[in-house]
């Protein structure tokens, strides 16, 4: 599970991030509103921990410009108590408003609560074509053959298939797969993508990962 905390404490963004990784979540961070939006805009994400108060743009505009594209949970975490500030959190479209400050067990807990209540509408399989992915298994099928892939093989044809028809970046493949910044220097990306092409295109009359020629790779059907 990934996670975003939008916080400008460097304090308590440290206890976040920490306290997160120990309960076996990946974090990301951000401190300032415009640095958090883009992260949460470009991720993939299954929670954001927002603080109201950020420099740059406040966490009620992030939430306002993420609600337009995105319904990932956010929870507000945030020294503003105040019963309208409450109220205008969830308005704006967030999930759960805990106020600063808390117990790490109550914040878990609640966002235990919100993955859960997320998970009831996550697909099961993915599919494209004849290609078809069962996420809860971890089993691939392309024209009804098995196709046996590595834990990161499966990662990034997972990535490619929820976002089918978005040209993805290097950049932010390295980041979703291997939780790593992109390095120019590094072919990694392209030699995972290539091995994937081998296993799940080679063979079948159509091809479903395409590259884009300085700009990334996509995954869809395109009548070949």
């Amino acid at each position: 599970m990934r996670v975003l905390v939008i916080e400008d404490n460097p304090r308590t963004s440290e206890y976040l991030v920490k306290g997160l990784t120990e309960s076996a979540f990946v974090v990301d961070a951000a401190m300032t509103g415009p640095d958090g939006l883009h992260l949460a805009q470009t991720g993939d994400y299954d929670l954001i921990i927002l603080d109201v108060m950020l420099p740059g743009i406040d966490g009620w505009k992030v939430l306002s410009e993420l609600r337009r594209q995105s319904q990932v949970p956010v929870l507000f975490l945030t020294a503003r108590d105040h019963v309208e500030d409450r109220v205008k959190g969830l308005d704006l479209g967030a999930d759960d408003y805990l106020v600063k400050p808390f117990a790490f067990s109550e914040l878990l807990a609640r966002i235990r609560t919100l993955l859960r209540r997320g998970r009831v509408a996550e697909p099961q399989t993915l599919q494209e074509a004849d290609l078809e992915v069962d996420l809860l298994r971890r089993r691939v099928l392309r024209a009804g053959q098995r196709v046996d892939l590595t834990a990161k093989e499966f990662a990034l044809l997972s990535l490619l298939l929820r976002r089918k028809g978005e040209v993805l970046s290097r950049t932010l493949i390295a980041e979703q797969v291997w939780d790593m910044n992109f390095n120019s220097d590094t072919n990694v990306v392209d030699v995972a993508v290539r091995r994937l092409r081998a296993k799940v295109d080679e063979g079948f009359p159509a091809r479903l990962i395409h590259t884009i020629r300085g700009v990334g790779y996509v995954l869809e059907s395109r009548g070949e």
